[in-house]
């Protein structure tokens, strides 16, 4: 359990200089002041929360673990769409087939915001930890499922039904999995240093699409076409199973939050109340705002994430006719730049905040979206690697910053319920939909650069929804204690709140 004091500060520890005021981001002492004029003191040490470093390490590392897991079940569908098409739709054509993969894959996400909202809100109320246990062995059962299913050859049309089931399943349980994981890992980690933590959340996202990748680009390498039309698909997701349970384990051993735990004062443990009545209705009616922010986050970082992950090995087989095994590996090494990037760029958002990560970000994928796929498209080796490399790049910048970013924006007693909401509503519209509708729209229209116009109309509503975003960096999470990671952090926060107060004091004083 994470370590509560009391009001005598505890030593010994390592002395540290107390931050200045001046130099603490304007949005910490904003945020600092309007805790320390609602207490009408400055801090004790039973005020600031310390989070022991091996339950970190072991909050942060299972939820990175188990979400690599679950992420690689579920990237793996993306990865062999075009195999999948002419296992389960055999009779349509090639583009129909990798339309009908899509759809099936899109039809998950359909389902997500139904999860959030049956996972959300029970996360607020028995805890994060055993719902993500739950959400975790939900997507082995439906990815293993799908590795068992007969092709439409041997079964008909039940085939792609339970195809559609098991992709349901899958999706159902993932909408309670990213909201659940970020919410976990944001409420363990210290203020100064939750962009840097939240990021090995999506560091484990990642790894879990690159070793998907990898596992399908070596089997596309040592099968046959026919041989992986007949077994070798299976594979991928059989392997499920294992991965499954070893998730589970992880996340069992897991304690519950700190925030989650204990609530900071008397009025959240009374909002932790009215939203056990009506918690759904109260989360749209009063942080609608947040909501529209969080969802157009979301869509700006899964546009570009399902684009990438997604759409990019079809698109490359289908649309520019390469073999599987070089668009396999072409978006594997997209992956692995993401994965050695993510954890810098999250450690980054800490000391400059999350608005301009995001913000020069957004602009970048405006400019930088019709060059990367054109590079893609052009002949040779490395312009397509510097395409795919660019949009990783700005993939890895919204990836970063938004574990830590979105369950700021909400208090921690609805916190797992509107991420839920946000998030999964966002990404089944906009994130889930993308190869889907990019694909239509490439043989709607002829033009193989619809993809990047995509993108670019992703990084507009990404670059408005960023004009709007309270700054978080290094921030206390509403509803949550301060945060700290040693003692000496502790003495040091509550040394610069007697400076805040003090000079909050003077300044009532003057007036």
């Amino acid at each position: 359990m994470a370590e509560t004091t009391s009001d005598k500060i505890p030593g010994p520890g390592p002395v540290r200089t107390p931050t200045p005021v001046a130099e603490l981001p304007r949005q910490v002492r904003d945020e600092l002041g309007r805790r320390l004029r609602r207490n009408r003191r400055a801090f004790r040490a039973d005020d600031v929360q310390v989070v022991e470093r091996p339950l970190l390490r072991r909050a942060v590392g299972a939820s990175a673990l188990g979400n690599c897991m679950e992420w690689f079940d579920f990237g793996v569908y993306s990865y062999l769409a075009a195999t999948i098409g002419k296992v389960f739709f055999p009779g349509a054509s090639p583009g129909a087939q990798v339309i009908s993969s899509f759809a099936t894959f899109a039809a998950a996400f359909v389902v997500r915001p139904l999860g959030g909202l049956v996972f959300g809100p029970l996360g607020d109320r028995v805890g994060r930890q055993k719902v993500l246990a739950t959400t975790m062995i939900m997507m082995a059962l439906g990815t293993f499922a799908i590795g068992l299913i007969p092709s439409y050859a041997t079964i008909g049309i039940a085939a792609p039904i339970l195809l559609l089931l098991a992709r349901m399943v899958q999706g159902f349980s993932t909408g309670g999995e990213y909201g659940g994981a970020t919410t976990f890992v944001a409420e363990y980690s210290p203020d100064r240093r939750r962009g840097f933590l939240s990021s090995w959340l999506d560091f484990g996202t990642f790894v879990g699409y690159a070793l998907g990748s990898a596992l399908v680009t070596v089997l596309n390498l040592l099968l046959t076409d026919h041989q992986m039309l007949t077994w070798g698909w299976r594979l991928p997701f059989l392997i499920a199973g294992p991965l499954g349970v070893i998730g589970l384990y992880m996340r069992l051993k897991l304690e519950e939050s700190p925030a989650f735990q204990q609530q900071l004062d008397e009025h959240e443990r009374e909002l932790a109340q009215e939203s056990a009545g009506g918690e759904l209705k109260g989360i749209v009616t009063r942080h609608w705002r947040p909501l529209l922010i969080c969802m157009g986050l979301v869509l700006l970082y899964n546009v570009t994430n399902y684009m990438v992950t997604g759409f990019l090995p079809t698109y490359q087989t289908e649309t520019l006719h390469r073999s599987s095994g070089s668009a396999d590996l072409l978006v594997l090494i997209g992956m692995v730049w993401i994965v050695v990037l993510i954890t810098f760029i999250g450690r980054l958002s800490d000391r400059i905040g999350r608005r301009p990560v995001y913000g020069v970000s957004a602009a970048a994928m405006i400019l930088l979206a019709v060059p990367s796929f054109q590079l893609i498209k052009a002949d040779g080796t490395w312009p397509p690697v510097l395409g795919v490399l660019i949009l990783s790049t700005l993939l890895a910048c919204f990836a970063a910053p938004s574990a830590a970013t979105l369950p700021a924006l909400f208090p921690t007693a609805v916190r797992y319920a509107a991420m839920g909401i946000g998030f999964n509503i966002a990404v089944a519209a906009f994130g889930g939909t993308t190869p889907l509708v990019t694909e239509a729209l490439v043989n709607v229209t002829g033009d193989d650069l619809m993809p990047a116009y995509y993108l670019m109309l992703a990084g507009a509503i990404g670059l408005v929804t960023v004009r709007f975003l309270p700054e978080s960096a290094q921030v206390p999470l509403n509803g949550s204690r301060p945060m700290v990671g040693s003692h000496a952090e502790q003495r040091e926060l509550i040394t610069t709140s007697k400076e805040l107060y003090a000079a909050s004091l003077r300044r009532t004083s003057a007036r």
